[in-house]
């Protein structure tokens, strides 16, 4: 058998992957992405691509047009994205109609959303149980569109949507497609005021952009089971307002989104790679980095 002699550093082609968004000066996906790479000894330089807010289709063409990969999509582009890959749709993009990742295949643009099953795997690496659990989500943007269908299909006992404003939780829910889960009414509806469960919930998600403002969403007490869990989507050096919320309600755990973060950008790799990445290590220098900017 002939040795095969692997290729110098100099001759080897870097796959060219990137994140758009307007900021993305923030982002860490530069770093997650990077720590994948040397894992899998796949050859990726990721960047931050900012693209001015009417300029967004044409920066993804020209990026794909000069050899680009894939491309993870941030605010406020997400809508963008799906409009752009609309006629080659992930399931989970048709669903949540946002799209958060895109790659170029036989020379379309493709669309796929990955923060559900981000979310649901972070939550399964934390050890939740999903299957019959009660679930609360407050926020009823486009965070919360984009998990829904993950969520019920972990076989969940009811996922429960509340927002500020109650008709924009009404409308999402009644346009869900799964009109099975809307007849058993394992997905339902209503206002903050109407966020509470006799039994309490096992889980309660914070899909709000309440933490962006450090404040708390104003929710009824007494939201939490015995043995429950509080998380919130969005990451923070230190608790969040909804987590510091939660755990004075009675929560047991709380949890922030730097885990989802990380599993939907795996997610992403294995969609343009083809591997899929360990993530426990990743995560830990992530959390690192962000307790030591802080």
């Amino acid at each position: 058998m002939t040795a095969i002699t692997p290729a110098s550093d100099a001759s080897v082609r870097q796959i060219s992957c990137a994140v758009i968004g307007n900021p993305v000066a923030h982002s860490r996906s530069p770093g997650i992405h990077q720590q994948f790479a040397l894992q899998t000894k796949i050859p990726i330089h990721y960047s931050r691509l900012h693209a001015a807010l009417d300029q967004f289709e044409a920066t993804v063409q020209s990026f794909f047009a000069h050899g680009g990969k894939g491309l993870n999509v941030t605010v406020p582009f997400k809508l963008e994205a799906w409009q752009l890959a609309r006629a080659n749709l992930s399931v989970r993009a048709q669903l949540a109609q946002a799209v958060n990742t895109l790659w170029m295949q036989n020379g379309a643009v493709h669309g796929c959303n990955t923060d559900g099953i981000g979310l649901v795997r972070d939550l399964q690496r934390l050890g939740l149980t999903l299957k019959d659990a009660r679930i609360l989500m407050i926020g009823a943007g486009g965070a919360a569109r984009g998990v829904i269908g993950p969520l019920l299909e972990t076989g969940c006992a009811q996922l429960h949507i509340v927002n500020r404003t109650a008709e924009r939780a009404h409308a999402l829910v009644s346009a869900w497609p799964d009109a099975q889960a809307l007849k058993a009414k394992r997905l339902s509806a209503g206002g903050l005021a109407q966020a509470a469960h006799a039994q309490g919930w096992d889980l309660v998600l914070n899909a709000s952009a309440s933490s962006l403002s450090e404040a708390a969403p104003e929710v009824p007490s007494g939201l939490y089971a015995s043995g429950s869990c509080a998380y919130d989507l969005m990451y923070a050096a230190q608790p969040t307002a909804f987590m510091r919320q939660a755990h004075s309600d009675g929560a047991r755990h709380t949890h922030d989104g730097l885990g989802m973060l990380v599993e939907q950008a795996a997610e992403s790799f294995y969609i343009w790679h083809g591997v899929r990445p360990e993530t426990d290590a990743v995560l830990r220098m992530i959390r690192a980095e962000l307790d030591a900017s802080h």
